[in-house]
């Protein structure tokens, strides 16, 4: 939250001259289920209240929470990477606060233990304390993959998109089924509990773990609604009283009580190699982020789960999957082969007609997939300009990430590399998986790591996660220019995505926020430690880690990422990036499809320039034939497999070149300039 935030959230909360009238009950709180989407149904099947859900809360042992705390040392001590910098920046001890619970701990016994929920508060304060959303206490049972929610949410706008107007909330999306006389979709809350709504955001956002006042703030709107228990506690209130103004303008309250369900489906197809998955050690997310913006897609957009599960079933039945496959018109949205991670369509703006693709997730199992769909839609889109949405996107494969930047640049894509901090358990850790004996690769960081014995360095040396072929393999696909928006929520692969199309120059970034959530961490869990200490066989005999109680789990932060280019060396924990121009969510952006930022990314995309480089290949024995259609290219140079073969000199239009092939050539890459700068690519299979 900035400082112009803070000053508005301090203001006085100007509410209706009119009387409120008496608080206003829901109808009985899951009655409403009965009217919802069949896929809502299905999943909150099982939906209690609160009350309910307490009763079923148990009790952990003193040896389990010794345990858990011994566990917590270990991570925080000995592989957590950013504990330099959390210490310096935010002033905090988290092994000193662990070694406190832990000795008073051992001086009691299991008729004095505090309660249940009282371990489980310090332990999430300690967590908390660092800023860093990778790192987490996550609840044991019954609170792991459970989600406390009300049937509506709430979301921020601002007068004109300006950040120095005073914010206003309104009820955006309700749940199917969920009905009230007054409470509607467009209505202006004011006050939760009693506490003006803007006090009761900085509330909540305080208990969260952002690493910047933006991203704090943001989980205190998200917050307000949804809360994935296994990173929080139960709300304290077992109900909410919501003070808003109706659509007459007149003061009114209503009473909501907390439910609580199961967790939403991840939809991860991840398969384990003898004990490891790959894709974990590749993975930077933000959980709880995801998590709620599951349980968003699935209260809200019912219809896209439905697709989704549909879209699953037909490719376990080998069967391919229903898309578009004709341009989009004007208006028109594509289908796509991963519905609940692209949401693709052709916009009209003043500008003229754009292509859009928000992009939800990067919690794929298939990177390589998820790029290839990527360029699927793209080329169904208009060429005249691209707007790249990843609002609300919480991470996920970093390969996926970073492996998209090349489809927009025709420059070559550096990934982020990325540091372990120096103890000899992550040697250790490294040591055992130098040689790549069960696919993950950290070789790279050994020599380094062994020398810190002696020069007493920090950190490891810097190597990337995402293979440099991999991130250059396809090259560019679109050659018409790009704006990325970001938000607060952006974090993790999302943060690694924003900072390498900043760092690459791709275009310009305009965030709702005036930062992304600066999540700058590869995240591992402590299942995933245990395991790389386990497998391959024989195990680690000396492995500090130990099962956690009762379905209990810890993440930490294990390897930093830094910046490429002009910010090269600087961490994007805690730093994150800034937009370039930054757009104030407004009230007709959140109730009528973001249409006020759309205009503004089109505002941008106008100032750029237009450039085009299609490419159609004729074979006929040895001789290939090569036409292009060019725009914003003065001059077109040929390589094949890498090897410069020709140089020519072009006019704006198609353009056709012979070359000679010999046997064995497999690439054809055509490189755009404009001024003697490279502008536009292609790579295409021969």
């Amino acid at each position: 939250m900035t400082g112009s935030k803070k000053k508005a959230s301090k203001a006085k909360a100007k509410t209706s001259k009119s009387k409120t009238v008496p608080v206003e009950f829901t109808q009985p709180s899951l009655k409403f289920l009965n009217q919802a989407h069949a896929t809502v149904q299905k999943h909150l099947a099982g939906t209690t209240e609160l009350p309910e859900f307490l009763e079923s809360a148990g009790e952990l042992s003193k040896s389990d929470r010794l345990q858990l705390v011994a566990q917590a040392l270990i991570l925080i001590e000995e592989n957590y990477v950013h504990l330099p910098l959390k210490a310096a920046m935010h002033g905090i001890d988290p092994v000193q606060r662990l070694k406190l619970i832990q000795h008073r701990l051992e001086q009691s016994n299991e008729s004095n233990l505090s309660s249940e929920f009282s371990f489980h508060q310090d332990m999430l304060e300690v967590f908390n304390s660092l800023r860093d959303l990778h790192t987490n206490y996550l609840l044991p049972a019954p609170f792991n993959n459970t989600v406390a929610f009300l049937p509506f949410d709430i979301e921020e706008y601002f007068e004109d998109g300006s950040e120095g107007n005073k914010p206003h909330y309104i009820a955006t999306h309700l749940v199917q089924g969920f009905s009230h006389r007054h409470f509607k979709s467009g209505v202006e809350v004011t006050h939760w509990n009693g506490v003006p709504i803007q006090r009761a955001v900085e509330v909540i956002g305080d208990r969260h773990a952002g690493s910047n006042e933006a991203a704090r703030h943001v989980r205190g709107i998200d917050g307000l609604t949804i809360r994935p228990l296994q990173a929080s506690l139960p709300p304290d209130e077992l109900w909410v009283v919501i003070g808003y103004i109706d659509r007459d303008g007149k003061s009114r309250e209503m009473r909501q009580e907390w439910l609580v369900t199961g967790g939403p489906e991840d939809g991860s197809e991840a398969k384990a190699s003898e004990g490891i998955d790959l894709n974990a050690t590749r993975l930077g997310i933000d959980l709880e982020a995801d998590i709620i913006s599951r349980m968003k897609k699935l209260l809200f957009a019912p219809k896209v789960v439905a697709k989704e599960q549909k879209q699953k079933k037909r490719k376990q039945k080998n069967k391919k999957p229903k898309v578009s496959k004709t341009p989009a018109a004007a208006g028109d949205s594509l289908a796509s082969a991963m519905p609940g991670v692209f949401r693709a369509s052709s916009v009209e703006t003043a500008q003229g007609v754009l292509a859009y693709i928000r992009i939800f997730t990067f919690a794929v199992d298939d990177p390589q997939g998820f790029i290839e769909e990527f360029i699927r839609l793209v080329a169904l889109l208009p060429q005249a300009g691209l707007i790249i949405d990843v609002r609300g996107n919480g991470g996920g494969h970093i390969w996926a990430s970073e492996g998209l930047l090349q489809l927009l640049t025709p420059v070559e894509i550096e990934p982020e590399p990325v540091q372990f901090i120096n103890t000899p358990l992550n040697l250790r850790i490294c040591d055992r998986h130098a040689t790549n004996p069960v696919g993950i690769d950290l070789g790279p960081w050994v020599e380094s790591m062994r020398d810190a014995v002696e020069t007493g360095a920090v950190y490891s040396q810097a190597a990337p996660i995402t293979p440099s072929e991999f991130a250059n393999a396809r090259g560019q696909h679109y050659h018409g220019p790009v704006v990325l928006i970001t938000d607060a929520r952006c974090y993790s692969a999302t943060d690694i995505f924003a900072a390498g199309f900043q760092d690459h120059n791709i275009g310009p970034i305009l965030g709702v926020d005036d930062n992304t959530g600066a999540g700058g961490a590869n995240v591992w869990t402590h299942q995933l430690l245990d395991a790389l200490l386990r497998f391959p066989e024989p195990a680690d005999a000396e492995s500090p880690y130990a099962t956690l109680p009762q379905g209990a789990d810890m993440r930490v932060s294990i390897r930093r990422t830094l910046r490429v280019g002009d910010r090269a060396g600087t961490p994007v924990e805690d730093l994150g990036v800034q937009p370039d121009q930054c757009h104030f969510m407004t009230r007709n952006d959140l109730l009528h499809g973001n249409a006020d930022l759309i205009d503004r990314a089109a505002e941008l995309l106008a100032a750029l320039p237009l450039r085009q480089l299609s490419v159609t290949l004729n074979r006929s024995g040895s001789n290939l034939t090569i036409e292009t259609q060019t725009q914003g290219i003065s001059r077109l140079d040929i390589y094949l497999d890498g090897r410069p073969v020709e140089s020519h000199d072009v006019a704006e239009g198609c353009q056709t070149f012979e070359l000679p092939l010999t046997e064995g050539q497999t690439v054809l890459m055509l490189a755009g300039f404009s001024d003697g700068v490279q502008v536009a690519s292609r790579k295409v299979a021969l």
